[in-house]
């Protein structure tokens, strides 16, 4: 089955907006966590405007208590951010090719030039134990360098498919997505997905791309809360990968 892992920047934004810790972060990871989720993602920007890397060490302290949920760390690897992930040790790190000032994720690595130093990264944290994924656009060429370049996993970027789903370029753009699945399997890659994924997207993205391991889910999710719930929300989504939330 496909694992569900809930990204709580927005509960981070939230509380920003106000200061002091209401929402509580943890508070609300730890409710997903009841709710049946089966990993907490955050990612962490320098300025600080959603997730801090206070909150992350929070989550680690929280997940420690809860061997079975994997935490998965985003980011832009620079030094700082680095040195962060190696000392929480989490489930898994997210390498994403993120600008500091980008308001949202837009675009995966290329992995065209000399991409030594990321094989580097990549090295490194595999040393202190940590599973390794790069964000990518669905394209096979750029999955099987990310193979050499000696990541663990690829997250397959699914704005485009969110875009144009139910337009008369769904299937065409899916066709993509679907031939860097099987890529990736070829590889011998294990495969995550993420970005802009809904209720009314997930479940047909879910059930078609072979190899699908893991989606990653915070905006939509969060927004869905508003009206129906935290619980109802993670509860919702587990439903829309073929669980049955009780």
């Amino acid at each position: 089955m496909i694992k569900l892992s809930v990204n709580v920047n927005k509960i981070a934004t939230l509380r920003n907006a106000r200061g002091g810790d209401q929402p509580n972060v943890v508070r609300a990871a730890q409710t997903c966590i009841d709710a049946g989720c089966h990993g907490i993602t955050v990612h962490p920007r320098p300025d600080g405007r959603h997730i801090r890397y206070q909150d992350v060490r929070d989550l680690a302290a929280l997940l420690a208590d809860h061997s079975s949920i994997e935490f998965n760390i985003e980011g832009y690897p620079s030094t700082e951010f680095l040195d962060l992930v190696c000392q929480v040790r989490p489930t898994q790190c997210t390498l994403v090719p993120d600008p500091p000032d980008v308001l949202t994720s837009n675009a995966g690595w290329d992995l065209s030039g000399d991409v030594t130093w990321l094989g580097q990264v990549l090295q490194r944290l595999h040393d202190n134990g940590i599973r390794t994924s790069l964000f990518l656009d669905p394209d096979s060429d750029r999955v099987r360098r990310a193979k050499e370049v000696g990541t663990d996993r690829i997250e397959l970027y699914t704005e485009q498919y969110a875009r144009l789903f139910g337009s008369a370029e769904q299937n065409q753009v899916y066709a993509s997505y679907h031939a860097a699945a099987q890529t990736a399997q070829q590889a011998g890659l294990g495969l995550n997905a993420g970005h802009d994924l809904n209720l009314e997207n997930l479940p047909y993205f879910a059930e078609h791309l072979p190899g699908l391991l893991e989606v990653s889910i915070g905006h939509a999710l969060i927004c869905d809360a508003l009206y129906m719930g935290l619980v109802a929300s993670v509860k919702a989504y587990l439903n829309a990968l073929g669980y049955t939330a009780p």
